[in-house]
C-alpha cells in the first residue's frame, strides 16, 4: 500500500505523555498470540480485569470481534491474513496513543506481520505474549468446534491444519497454557504490566 505524497499529518497539542499523566499510567499494546482454542482471549481478559482494578484503561480486540465489524471484509487467505493484523495494529497503535492499553487477542500465525505490528506500534510500546499450547490440546479443547469443522474440510485456510502458524522468536512473555491455568498466567502477567505501565 503506496501513502500519497499529498497527505501530511497533523501535529497536536496533547501528546502521549498528557494522556498519560491525566490517566496516571503508560499505554501500549500487549499482543495475545496463539492458535485457536489456546487461550488468548480468556488471558486477555484476565488481564484486562486485574489492570481494570488497578486503575488502568485498557480494551480489548478480539479476532471475532473485529471480523465481525471492521474487518468484515477480509477472508483467511494469507493477504487477508496479513491486512487483518496490519489494520488491527494502526487501530492498536491509535488508542495506545489515546492513553489506553491495548490487549489484543488474535492467532496472528506469521512471524512477518507480528514484526511489522512491533514497527507500527513502536517496540517501546509493544509487548507480546506467545500463549502456547500443541494442537493436539488445542483440538482436544475446540470449545467452537472449529478444528471439527476444518478436518471435514468446511473452513479452509485453518491455522494449525491446512495453514501454518509460525512460532514467535522471542516474545516477551511465554504463557503455557498446558502446565499452567488461564487464571494464574493471566495473573502473572498482569503484575508484569503494572510495573511496565504504572506511573
Amino acid at each position: 500500500m503506496v501513502k500519497s505524497k499529498h497527505i501530511i499529518a497533523q501535529d497536536y497539542t496533547i501528546t502521549v505523555g498528557d494522556r498519560s499523566d491525566l490517566l496516571g499510567h503508560e499505554s501500549g499494546v500487549v499482543w495475545f498470540t496463539g492458535l485457536s482454542g489456546s487461550g488468548k482471549s480468556t488471558i486477555a481478559n484476565v488481564v484486562a480485569k486485574q489492570l481494570h482494578k488497578a486503575g488502568i484503561l485498557t480494551y480489548v480486540l478480539d479476532g471475532d470481534n473485529v471480523r465481525s465489524g471492521l474487518n468484515s471484509n477480509l477472508a483467511f487467505t494469507d493477504e487477508d491474513r496479513t491486512e487483518n493484523i496490519r489494520r488491527v495494529a494502526e487501530v492498536g497503535r491509535l488508542m495506545s496513543e489515546a492513553g489506553v492499553v491495548v490487549l489484543g487477542a488474535f492467532i496472528s500465525p506469521f512471524e512477518k506481520d507480528r514484526n511489522r505490528i512491533r514497527e507500527i506500534v513502536g517496540n517501546k510500546y509493544y509487548f507480546e505474549v506467545f500463549v502456547k499450547a500443541s494442537l493436539k490440546v488445542c483440538e482436544e479443547r475446540d470449545v467452537k468446534g472449529l478444528y471439527q469443522k476444518a478436518r471435514k474440510g468446511l473452513i479452509p485456510n485453518f491455522t494449525g491444519i491446512d495453514s501454518p502458524y509460525e512460532i514467535p522468536a522471542s516474545p516477551n512473555y511465554v504463557a503455557n497454557t498446558e502446565t499452567m491455568t488461564l487464571q494464574r498466567i493471566g495473573q502473572e502477567i498482569s503484575e508484569i504490566l503494572l510495573e511496565k505501565y504504572k506511573n
